[in-house]
């Protein structure tokens, strides 16, 4: 019970977290051919009661058109990986208190039957933090309504969500563990809570609140060598602190053997030689342990789902989550993926995939316009308040307050002076007087000149670029304006506050109009891709554009930046019809009109890790 295992990082920029194994309760006798679930025998695995070794690789349904999933866990396969791992994100399942969603992209246990078809094992982790680089580590943002809420704890508030969520997701998955003839052969505890760790009792009622839902396969977590300490339980009991021990016959599992690293904008793009990823994994299996390569397949951060990093600053990333893995953000075969196969061809590997096409179709041009100013209308209604309200307090959504996109705040100033932002932008504002540009307000620049004059309208258009997904800052990620605008030292008050969720609903009410000489921004621009016979994988580029959010048919494909530096989009093909498609840009600055295809990547400059 309670065995930790230590593991040497080696000399390179791979992070390698050490592990800890649950062994709970007595062997349980099962039918013939499910024996033995995954169990530590001496200085190794045994699955069924022969020796395993786990060569794993992360790979997130979320992140890719439900198409693709067969595709990319046939080439998991074929690159000679027997375990597939994957995480549950809360915040997609239950994006509203009362709304579970677990249909389309979002069905877990048709995943789950696919990777037994193909013939992959499944590590699952279930949460409820998954960190994955998800907007708030996929915790579901109307958690931040209660102010005192503390998240990863046993806030009441808290634990009450999570048994409302795993009431929900646990008996969806319980049939497809290895004792019952399903693919998942264990079961991950939360994710890095030494990272966090503030409540010496959360990880216990986390490992019950599984358990007593039907999970009866090995329970384990994931940490770094320092994070275990305080990250961890054991099998029947409540302790708060593990210390760390080594023990040279027992087998280790290296949970996140990074192949690469996300991207954030304004930064480069990170790249793992392939050589040196080889060096690491050779060795890791030369002593005999146990891997999971994360990722083994990235995808993208469609919609708004991106995370960011807290330290040193603040950085949102990017919308591609290639993340420089063995098969690359459209699916297709790297050098890492050649490599490992070689390395992994102990025994006859299945036959590799062929590659999907992709497209460099005509490119768009955006032929209609709709001022963000005039579609304001046709949002959610607007709200007035005396002082600023956080995007998760908006009283928008059935009371779940609003997650992710834009809010607009607008006030009555009657003079100009130093407008002082305080660091209660969460996290970029335009602001504008009467609907003029004159500023950005964001994490380092935090005041603003305000020109002279009488009565005029002051607004300021907040984005929430994406929540922190990792470390002790989680609680403080509510979004918009947080706190007290002051112009020349004076709080502002009266609000009239729009939330801007970017939802399509109102795409097709709006008044547009044929595009002006000048067209005012922010704005959106509308224009139509014509495709011809099979819709194919394509890569958009907006050269001449500056920042925003493509749609393609109603589907939020991601943000666009020229700060890099990923220039081209990945639009998969499944998201695509034959014949017409609808385009639309949000666009906060300046437009070119048109759209690009191409049919290979862009990330932009890269920096070697």
């Amino acid at each position: 019970n309670g065995i930790s295992f230590k593991i040497t990082r080696p000399n390179c920029a791979l992070l390698i977290s050490t592990f800890k194994y649950l062994f709970l309760g007595p062997t349980v006798k099962i039918r013939i051919n499910r024996s033995m679930g995954l169990r530590v025998n001496s200085s190794q695995f045994t699955l069924g009661g022969k020796p395993f070794r786990i060569l794993g690789g992360s790979l997130h349904y979320f992140r890719l058109p439900r198409a693709y999933w067969k595709d990319r866990m046939v080439k998991m396969k074929a690159c000679g990986l027997n375990t597939l791992t994957v995480d549950v994100p809360w915040s997609l399942h239950q994006p509203e208190k009362g709304e579970l969603r677990f249909q389309g992209g979002l069905d877990i246990e048709s995943f789950l039957h696919l990777a037994a078809e193909v013939g992959l094992w499944v590590i699952l982790r279930p949460g409820p933090y998954i960190g994955s680089d998800l907007d708030l580590g996929g915790l579901p943002s109307w958690l931040l309504r209660d102010r005192e809420m503390m998240l990863r704890t046993t806030y009441p508030g808290f634990i009450a969500a999570v048994n409302v969520y795993f009431d929900k997701l646990i008996p969806k998955v319980v049939s497809f563990q290895f004792k019952k003839g399903g693919p998942i052969i264990a079961v991950q505890v939360e994710n890095k809570y030494g990272s966090h760790a503030r409540d010496g009792n959360y990880m216990s009622f986390v490992k019950e609140a599984l358990q007593e839902r039907g999970i009866s396969e090995v329970l384990l977590t994931s940490d770094d060598h320092e994070g275990l300490k305080y990250g961890g339980v054991q099998g029947g009991t409540n302790k708060t602190r593990i210390p760390v021990f080594n023990f040279p016959n027992s087998p280790v599992l290296v949970m996140e053997l990074w192949t690469g690293r996300s991207d954030g904008w304004g930064g480069l793009h990170h790249s793992l030689p392939a050589e040196d990823l080889l060096a690491v994994v050779r060795e890791t299996l030369r002593r005999g342990m146990s891997i999971n390569l994360y990722m083994f397949h990235g995808g993208t951060n469609f919609g708004f789902m991106n995370g960011a990093l807290a330290n040193p600053s603040y950085k949102a990333l990017v919308t591609s989550y290639d993340y420089d893995a063995p098969l690359s953000e459209a699916g297709d075969y790297t050098q890492k993926y050649h490599l490992l196969r070689d390395l992994l061809s102990s025994e006859i590997l299945s036959e590799m995939p062929g590659l999907r096409w992709k497209e460099d179709y005509e490119a768009t041009i955006l032929f209609q316009h709709l001022s963000l100013w005039d579609a304001l209308p046709y949002t959610h209604e607007p709200f007035k308040s005396q002082f600023p309200v956080n995007m998760e307090n908006l009283p928008v959504n059935n009371g779940n307050g609003q997650a992710y996109g834009y809010t607009l705040y607008e006030t009555t100033i009657i003079r100009g002076g130093s407008l002082k932002s305080g660091r209660n932008i969460q996290d970029r504002a335009l602001v504008f007087l009467n609907q003029s540009f004159i500023g950005i307000f964001h994490h380092r620049n935090v005041e603003l000149a305000v020109p002279d004059g009488k009565k005029r309208t002051l607004s300021l258009l907040v984005e929430n670029c994406g929540r922190v997904h990792y470390g002790k800052d989680m609680d403080n990620q509510r979004k918009g304006i947080v706190g007290n605008i002051l112009l020349n030292h004076t709080p502002l008050r009266d609000f009239t506050i729009y939330s801007l969720d970017m939802t399509p609903d109102f795409i097709d009410r709006a008044p547009w109009k044929s595009v002006p000489n000048k067209p005012s921004f922010p704005g959106f621009f509308q224009g139509r891709l014509f495709v011809n016979g099979y819709p194919s994988d394509t890569f958009m580029k907006l050269p001449g554009w500056s920042k925003g959010v493509v749609f393609i048919n109603g589907q939020n494909i991601g943000r666009y930046w020229d700060a890099g530096p990923q220039q081209a989009l990945f639009l998969p093909g499944p998201f695509l019809n034959s014949g017409m498609n609808q385009v639309i840009v949000f666009e906060e600055a300046e437009a070119d009109f048109k759209i690009q295809f191409e049919d290979s990547p862009d990330l932009g400059m890269t920096a070697d890790i």
